[in-house]
């Protein structure tokens, strides 16, 4: 089995450099590299009066809002989500979400692929780059494997 306890979770702090608005923290508590063979768990933190970029994702996705209250977009339709509730964002819908509420926005996201492709409406940092992958990788983290590709 393998497992995970979200309180217990080392979170990565992501934002966007041009836009105070977009912080968030964020961890992928499962996917391919932690042995998953058809799904990806992503987990995040929102703090009150933050948001989570607008991006697509190349695998469908469910959002459940553990705690908080947030204002999801998806293409041009917007709502709101509480803790307790959940909604599903199809693959390559863009969409993003924010706090509306007082307390920490905290949402597990389930993928219906182990190995998950975002590509945010500007470069997030401290990847500075728009495309990061399940989980994202600092370029200094990378070990070079001596595959040519």
């Amino acid at each position: 089995m393998i497992a995970e306890r979200i309180d217990q979770l080392e979170l990565m702090e992501v934002w966007y450099e041009d836009d105070p608005t977009m912080r968030l923290r964020v961890n992928f508590p499962f996917f391919l590299g932690t042995g998953t063979k058809s799904t990806a768990v992503v987990y995040f933190e929102i703090e009150p009066g933050y948001r989570l970029g607008t991006h697509t994702d190349s695998a469908e996705e469910i959002i459940l809002i553990l705690e908080g209250e947030a204002e999801v977009s998806l293409e041009d339709e917007r709502g709101r989500l509480s803790a307790g509730e959940m909604a599903l964002v199809p693959a390559m819908v863009p969409h993003g979400l924010r706090n509306v509420g007082e307390e920490t926005v905290r949402v597990a996201g389930f993928f219906s692929s182990n190995v998950v492709v975002s590509t945010f409406d500007r470069p997030m940092m401290p990847f500075n780059q728009r495309v990061v992958g399940t989980p994202p990788i600092l370029a200094e983290e990378q070990v070079p494997t001596g595959d040519a590709v």
